[in-house]
């Protein structure tokens, strides 16, 4: 396991904080669930972003079109 430092102004590591309080878990916890939700967010974002390009626009938009009259 890695260690990583970051830097971040007072007032917003004492909201994370809280935050992490609130949930009864550790900040550290927190910024691992925190970094895993960027994680799978972006996996997502380039799984779309894959298939977009591979498609075919005049299928897609007509898809769209045969769903809109149904």
């Amino acid at each position: 396991m890695a260690t990583l430092t970051i830097r971040l102004p007072d007032a917003q590591r004492d909201r994370l904080a809280a935050m992490a309080a609130r949930q009864g878990i550790s900040l550290n916890k927190l910024m691992q669930e925190l970094s895993v939700r960027a994680l799978a967010e972006h996996d997502t974002e380039m799984r779309f972003r894959i298939r977009a390009a591979r498609g075919d626009l005049r299928k897609g938009l007509k898809l769209l079109d045969k769903l809109d009259s149904s």
